[in-house]
């Protein structure tokens, strides 16, 4: 990816944790996410695709997902696969509390760079940190993401922003990843 000096703006088209595009602001990248139906059981698979240039919404043919998430049943959390490496392992050990009695929504991961991330959310729309955010062992802000408060007009974009630090956008898809498996926990309470 050519650098430009600017994060990754990657616009949520949906606000759905499960079926949208993440469309960079400035055509650097194009990301999804697609679900299956729920299985007998509760169960439930989204998988991440990288594609290569921004897509229509009737478009089916993604090409070979990079991870898959794979959801148990009554929204437990499951197994996260990364394709290209054949990784496969269970959510709760890749994505851990980031402390044995901390929120369940703080929590870090070793990304393939080696280092640990901490993704945290910020129940509070009045403050100036944002709803979600991903910090490294640092305490450098490497991704954010937020949702477009009910009721404010969008303008032409649907409000939801995932931004990423340029520095880290080799990480796009594994933040995509956390973040993903973040909302799920807080949407289901886990």
């Amino acid at each position: 990816m050519t650098t430009v000096g600017l994060p990754l703006y990657l616009e949520d088209r949906t606000g759905l944790n499960n079926n949208t595009d993440y469309d960079e602001i400035y055509d650097r990248m194009f990301l999804r996410t697609s679900s299956t139906p729920p299985r007998p059981g509760g169960g439930m698979t989204t998988t991440i695709y990288e594609l290569g240039r921004r897509s229509s919404r009737r478009s089916t043919a993604y090409g070979d997902p990079l991870v898959v998430l794979d959801f148990g049943p009554n929204g437990s959390l499951g197994t996260i696969l990364f394709v290209q490496l054949s990784m496969s392992m269970p959510m709760g050990h890749w994505l851990r509390k980031t402390a044995m009695f901390s929120r369940s929504l703080s929590r870090k991961f070793r990304a393939s760079d080696s280092q640990e991330y901490r993704w945290e959310f910020s129940a509070s729309p009045d403050e100036e940190i944002p709803e979600w955010s991903c910090t490294n062992a640092s305490g450098y802000r490497v991704a954010q993401y937020n949702l477009k408060p009910p009721g404010q007009p969008a303008y032409r974009t649907s409000g939801n922003t995932l931004t990423i630090s340029e520095a880290f956008s080799d990480l796009a898809v594994e933040l995509l990843a956390s973040l993903t498996i973040m909302r799920h926990i807080h949407q289901h309470n886990l």
